[in-house]
């Protein structure tokens, strides 16, 4: 519900600057706010406005919007929006299953401790309550009707095993696509689904390659099963312009003041105030690979099967497959190598990975291990049998990507092209899944490793390999052995 305060001079628009919703027949929005005041939550006009552009109906009485996407900056009211939509669904819409899932476990708590609250406090809605879980990661609440509300985080496929009518995605912003390919068949058998996400613009570290093609379409404005609603201030707006502040908060004057978002300018970085406060995405999509030359890189030539590599990069994945890729330097043009993919283990024997790198290492060709890998725990076994092991610090990781970067851009470097039975696939899919992390606060970057879901360790394999053929100075004489497990 909005309070005014007579300090604040500024009022928050109601209507969203961006907005792309189907045509309908029938619209259910009143119902919804309907249903809400019924149970004290009294929804904000801007609230109102999204149901409108989200909640039509075809003339088959299916939703005409299957996905609808949220963009608006933080402390708005976004929450009571999801409670609102979610109370619509086990009381009024009979939708069985219903999730709302965010990308850490603490907002899905949040989440299901403010729906919870509407059946604890409101006799009606008691009585119609099977059961309660409030155990971290098992929340949900189930009724007697059958339906189900469960808040389960994103991580680790916790959303798997669930036939979905309704699917609420809080935190949209952080939702790549190795979380989304493991979500959308959840809600593909189901005849009348609708999908929600809601977020703020991604940062640069976020993985929100999802969200940012939604927004795409919707600004494109012909996807008529999407329904988009943002606000957000124009790119170039002055950031003290307190009508930009208007324009991308709808609670501004309400539940927002002034003096606070005042406060969040002075302290904030103008790029995170830019876009947590005024909602407006980078138009640099940093979060994307940053090896896009990649697939102008390969070669249908393979090393030469008596050569060994200059260097081995090793790396384990959070689920402990583990890389090996080696890298082979042109000793006429030192500046030119080639990559290709040894080894992919997924069994996570490092006993046997160990024997494996030793042969074919020797005591000659270094391995380069990130020293913050689970890989890492190889090196004491791998040292005693003699191997050269170099575990890299940060720097160096920051030194290793930045190398393999020029090397790419450059077309310094080629890797063998992916078939059918040589299982270089696993490269190309690594690093088109990679993005930066900043190292330190200088440009230095690595690669992004913090999703468990995500398996990139063959790209790190390969930018240790490069960089470990950038420092030797060895002639090649072993054999290579090429083994795929």
């Amino acid at each position: 519900m909005q309070t005014r305060s007579p300090l604040d001079v500024h009022r928050g628009s109601q209507v969203p600057r961006v907005r792309h919703a189907p045509s309908v027949r029938a619209n259910a929005w009143e119902d919804v706010s309907d249903l809400a005041k019924a149970y004290g939550l009294v929804l904000d006009e801007w609230q109102e406005n999204v149901l409108e552009a989200a909640m039509g109906e075809r003339a088959d009485g299916r939703w005409a919007a299957s996905t609808v996407g949220i963009s608006v900056p933080r402390q708005n009211g976004k929450g009571a929006l999801i409670e609102a939509r979610e109370l619509a669904g086990l009381l009024l819409f009979g939708e069985k299953t219903i999730i709302h899932s965010a990308h850490e476990q603490k907002t899905a708590r949040v989440g299901f401790e403010r729906i919870l609250s509407y059946f604890e406090n409101y006799d009606d809605l008691r009585k119609k309550v099977r059961s309660v879980m409030s155990a971290l990661g098992r929340e949900h609440i189930k009724l007697k009707s059958g339906a189900e509300l469960h808040f389960p985080a994103r991580s680790k496929g916790a959303i798997r095993g669930f036939s979905i009518d309704c699917l609420i995605l809080d935190e949209g912003q952080i939702l790549g696509d190795y979380a989304w390919e493991a979500i959308k068949p959840t809600i593909s058998a189901r005849p009348n689904v609708q999908t929600w996400v809601l977020g703020t613009p991604p940062t640069p570290m976020d993985d929100g390659a999802v969200f940012e093609r939604m927004r795409k379409r919707g600004l494109e404005g012909k996807d008529m099963r999407l329904c988009w609603c943002e606000w957000s201030a124009p790119s170039d707006a002055d950031p003290s312009d307190r009508e930009a502040w208007a324009t991308a908060n709808p609670a501004l004057g309400y539940r927002i003041s002034e003096e606070g978002v005042a406060d969040e300018l002075n302290e904030l970085s103008p790029a995170g105030f830019a876009r947590e406060r005024l909602g407006i995405w980078d138009e640099i999509k940093t979060h994307k690979t940053p090896f896009t030359d990649w697939p102008k890189c390969a070669t249908d030539d393979a090393p030469a099967s008596s050569l060994a590599p200059d260097a081995l990069g090793v790396d384990m994945s959070h689920d402990r497959v583990i890389s090996v890729t080696g890298v082979w330097v042109d000793p006429a043009t030192p500046e030119d190598s080639q990559l290709e993919l040894l080894s992919v283990d997924a069994t996570g024997d490092t006993a046997a990975a160990v024997d494996w790198i030793a042969e074919r290492a020797g005591r000659r060709i270094r391995v380069l291990i990130d020293s913050l890998s689970p890989a890492a725990s190889m090196a004491p076994a791998l040292r005693a049998r003699k191997v050269d092991v170099m575990l890299t610090s940060a720097g160096d990781m920051g030194k290793a990507c930045g190398g393999l970067f020029d090397a790419v851009r450059d077309g310094h470097v080629r890797h063998v092209k992916a078939t059918d039975d040589n299982g270089q696939k696993a490269l190309d899919d690594a690093m088109a899944g990679c993005i930066r992390r900043d190292i330190g606060k200088a440009g230095a970057w690595g690669l992004d490793r913090s999703d468990p879901d995500k398996n990139i360790s063959p790209a790190v394999s390969a930018v240790l390999a490069h960089f470990g053929g950038s420092m030797t100075k060895r002639k090649r004489s072993k054999t290579r052995g090429v083994v795929y497990s």
